[in-house]
């Protein structure tokens, strides 16, 4: 079992909430800009906790045979899980990613709090699902920009 320390105030990025909505002329998603007062969600990578949970299963291989070279290869996968323990691997995934809620509100006045119950009712709204998914672009556009920085030097 791996364990994961979600008091450390360090894990994720506070981001600010913003709107998003599908352009019909083009058929893309436009993001909005953040309003004055909008809530924010510290977010983290989820690389790190995919990374954990392969490493902790075992792969399977079988010969196949390519029918561009007709040759065997040798193909490695992990078997499927059942549905109802991959929906809970995946319920994990965003549990960790999400590791902060502030000034974000259910109803006047109700706050919403980081519980993993409230973080998978967020990711039933359309709305928060694309924000979420911008958030790990931007999140993987920096990562690669730090290290092509880092391999300059």
């Amino acid at each position: 079992m791996t364990l994961f320390n979600l008091d450390i105030e360090d894990q994720g990025d506070w981001f600010q909430f913003f709107s998003s909505k599908f352009d019909p002329a083009t058929g893309e998603i436009v993001y909005e800009k953040p309003e004055d007062g909008a809530a924010e969600f510290r977010i983290r990578n989820m690389a790190p906790f995919w990374e954990e949970r392969w490493r902790g299963r075992k792969k399977q291989h079988k010969m196949v045979l390519n029918p561009s070279t007709r040759s065997m290869e040798r193909v490695g996968y992990y078997e499927d899980m059942p549905a109802d323990e991959t929906q809970k691997e995946n319920d994990d995934a965003w549990d960790y990613a999400i590791t902060g809620i502030k000034d974000a509100y259910s109803a006047p006045d109700v706050p919403i709090e980081c519980t993993r119950e409230n973080k998978l009712k967020l990711l039933d709204m359309p709305v928060f699902v694309r924000f979420i998914n911008r958030v790990f672009q931007i999140i993987s556009e920096a990562g690669v920009k730090q290290k092509e920085d880092s391999e300059k030097n």
